[in-house]
């Protein structure tokens, strides 16, 4: 089972988040849970970074889904929930299910459309440890 990393700053968090996106192959779906405020969008952004976006990643959270073009050709997709009323049946009449097998697909509050995720998945789980600290774990379908 994977250990916690302690991140003590969000460089940390930025820092982790390009370590994983250094191992990514696409289709790949990259599912995020935690709180409001755990560092969710900023592992994102990092991770975006490290793939090769150059554009601004910025949280989906009313438009749903962010596409972004990697240099390679494929797509990244950032993907945010929180904002889905019903969120299940809601995410499934976006089509969103069709994206788990384009490009990388980053998915916030992952936990709202747990029924629909696919097995084969990276889960990021992020824990408050205090001010600007946050335990990450990362778990490959393999290590569940």
């Amino acid at each position: 089972m994977p250990q916690p990393v302690l991140c003590n700053a969000p460089e940390a968090t930025q820092l982790l988040a390009g370590e994983l996106a250094q191992t990514l192959t696409s289709p790949v779906v990259v599912a995020l849970y935690g709180n409001l405020g755990a560092g969710k969008t900023l592992f994102t952004q990092a991770l975006a970074r490290a793939l090769g976006v150059s554009e601004p990643v910025t949280s989906p959270t009313f438009t749903l889904i962010n596409e972004y073009a990697l240099p390679d050709g494929d797509k990244l997709y950032h993907v945010d929930v929180y904002r889905l009323h019903d969120p299940v049946p809601e995410a499934i009449a976006l089509g969103l299910e069709e994206l788990f097998d384009e490009g990388i697909v980053v998915i916030e509050w992952a936990e709202r459309i747990a029924p629909i995720l696919p097995h084969q998945r990276i889960d990021v789980h992020f824990e408050y440890a205090g001010a600007h600290q946050r335990y990450i774990t990362i778990r490959r379908d393999n290590d569940k």
